[in-house]
C-alpha cells in the first residue's frame, strides 16, 4: 500500500514521514548520506578524484594545458569548469548538447570558484603576457540521485589537491616553453570550500542533503557554500518559497559544520598512507 501512495500522492507520502522529523530513508531531517572519496581515479588526467553521497557519483577530471594569457589578465591563468550529466547517470537526462541544469551547474562551479578563490588565477602564471596554465576541470555525474552541486565541489576540490603539473620555463634564448615532466609540482590550493545543499518542504520544512525525489517535491532549494574561514562564498537559490533570515542563518550554521565533516574526510584521504603492492 505504501508504495501505492508513495507513487499516487509523492507529496503527501513525504509530509507522512517530515510530520515524525524523518524521511523515507531512514534519515533524519538534518541528516546527510554517506559520503565517500577516492583521488587518482583518471590516470590519463594531471588530477583526479570520484566522490560519492548516498547513490549521487561524480568524478571529476583535470587537464592543464598552455596558452597565453589574456590582454585584459595578463598574469592570470585561466579556470574552465564544465558539468555533464549524461543519459547513463539519469533517465531523466537526454543526449546531446547540455541540458539547462548542466549549464546551470557549470555556471554554479565557476562562481565558487570565483568566489571563494580556491586557486589564486596569478598563480597559473608563468611568464606575464606571454605563457599561463588553463585548468580544464571536467565534472562528468556517474549516477544522478540529488544533491549534485554538493558532489560537484567535493570532487572538484579533491581534484584539484590531487593536480600535479609539470615544471614549465621559458628559455631566454629562444624564447621558447620548456616542459620538464620529471618534476611536477602541487597546485597552490588558497582556500577550500564545500557545499551544503538544503531542500524546503511546504515553506516551513528544512532537510539537508536532499535526494532526487525530494528534490523533485521541494518549493525551493539552497546551496550555501563556505570555506575554512566559515566565511560564505557562494549561495545559490535559484527561485522558490522564500525562506526568513533566521532559517537562512540556519541553513549557514549547518553548512558550517558540513565544511568540517567534509574537511575531515580530505584530511584522511589525503594523508593515508600509499597502498603497498
Amino acid at each position: 500500500f505504501s508504495c501505492f501512495v508513495r507513487t499516487a500522492e509523492p507529496l503527501e507520502y513525504h509530509r507522512s514521514f517530515l510530520k515524525e522529523n524523518c524521511r523515507p530513508d531512514g534519515r533524519e531531517l538534518g541528516e546527510f548520506r554517506p559520503t565517500t572519496l577516492n583521488t587518482g581515479s583518471i590516470n590519463t588526467a594531471d588530477g583526479s578524484a570520484l566522490v560519492r553521497i548516498g547513490n549521487t557519483t561524480v568524478i571529476c577530471g583535470i587537464k592543464g594545458e598552455l596558452a597565453a594569457p589574456s590582454t585584459d589578465a595578463p598574469d592570470k591563468g585561466y579556470i574552465v569548469p564544465n558539468v555533464d550529466l549524461p543519459p547513463l547517470c539519469s533517465s531523466r537526462f537526454r543526449p546531446g548538447p547540455p541540458g539547462e541544469q548542466a549549464q546551470a551547474a557549470s555556471q554554479f562551479i565557476a562562481d565558487v570558484i570565483d568566489g571563494s578563490q580556491i586557486i589564486k588565477k596569478e598563480d597559473l602564471c608563468i611568464e606575464k603576457s606571454k605563457l599561463c596554465w588553463v585548468l580544464y576541470c571536467d565534472i562528468m555525474c556517474l549516477d544522478y540521485d540529488g544533491n549534485l552541486l554538493d558532489a560537484c565541489v567535493v570532487t572538484l576540490l579533491a581534484a584539484l589537491r590531487n593536480t600535479q603539473l609539470p615544471t614549465v620555463t621559458i628559455n631566454k634564448e629562444t624564447d621558447l616553453a620548456e616542459v620538464d615532466i620529471q618534476h611536477k609540482r602541487h597546485l597552490q590550493i588558497n582556500k577550500h570550500p564545500v557545499a551544503s545543499s538544503f531542500a524546503v518542504f511546504d515553506d516551513t520544512v528544512i532537510i539537508v542533503d536532499p535526494t532526487a525525489e525530494e528534490e523533485s517535491l521541494a518549493t525551493a532549494i539552497i546551496t550555501a557554500v563556505t570555506d575554512e574561514d566559515e566565511q560564505l562564498c557562494a549561495f545559490h537559490k535559484p527561485g522558490g518559497s522564500s525562506l526568513s533570515a533566521e532559517k537562512l542563518q540556519d541553513c549557514i550554521t549547518r553548512a558550517v559544520a558540513r565544511h568540517r565533516e567534509i574537511g575531515r574526510l580530505i584530511d584522511k584521504v589525503f594523508h593515508a598512507p600509499a597502498p603497498e603492492f
